[in-house]
């Protein structure tokens, strides 16, 4: 591919000439939602950018109960991807496409010239990883002391469009916030009670957000 192409991720600025070399052999995927881009036990073969999409890494518990670690969005790389890569490891949880994905591909062959000859390349992957890693603390922190009514608050926030509309089910949300679907729906129906959402079949309509955001300050 072009490595003007890379300028969302890596400036030319920031770019060397080994690096370009890298990158000018990456291979464009274009994946449809709903695709299982890798899974637990699965070995690491390419290094991954999203350049347009989303996509969910999650974890199966020991009760069987999923819980999202983080999304990987347009112009980020996967944490666990990165991990796999750089100690030829397998990955411990599942990445599943929530819309269609278009991301560009580095073998490890390329990955791991890239570190060894560029400078920036190094830096790009490192300041990535650490950014993320970071993150995925974060989210767990949250889902360990965090109350479960400002943390399901928060996401309906985040997830709502500019109208206050989500269309999404109760189990859904209770996998994004690494809780039980009953948990999840006895919350929501606290929420349409106080008047702050409507519910519907397979979708939510935010009717307070400022009701809203004032919980999510007890997270």
């Amino acid at each position: 591919m072009s490595t003007a192409a890379w300028n969302r991720f890596i400036p030319d600025s920031q770019r060397d000439a080994e690096l370009d070399a890298v990158l000018a052999r990456a291979q464009c995927l274009t994946l449809p939602a709903g695709l299982r881009v890798f899974m637990p036990e699965a070995p690491c073969q390419n290094y991954l950018l999203v350049a347009d999409g989303r996509v969910r890494v999650q974890l199966l518990t020991a009760s069987g109960r999923e819980v999202v670690l983080y999304h990987v969005g347009a112009g980020e790389s996967c944490v666990l991807t990165t991990a796999c890569m750089l100690g030829a490891g397998r990955y411990p949880a599942e990445g599943i496409t929530e819309t269609a994905v278009t991301a560009y591909a580095l073998s490890t062959l390329d990955f791991n010239q890239g570190l060894d000859n560029s400078p920036s390349f190094r830096r790009f992957v490192f300041g990535n990883l650490g950014q993320r890693l970071a993150e995925v603390i974060a989210r767990m922190e949250e889902i360990s002391f965090a109350p479960i009514d400002a943390r399901l608050a928060g996401a309906l926030l985040k997830l709502a469009d500019a109208g206050g509309q989500l269309d999404i089910t109760h189990q859904t949300l209770a996998v994004e916030l690494g809780s039980a679907r009953e948990v999840v729906s006895r919350h929501l129906k606290r929420f349409a009670d106080n008047g702050w959402v409507q519910l519907g079949r397979g979708s939510i309509e935010l009717v307070d957000r400022a009701a809203l955001a004032e919980l999510t300050q007890r997270a």
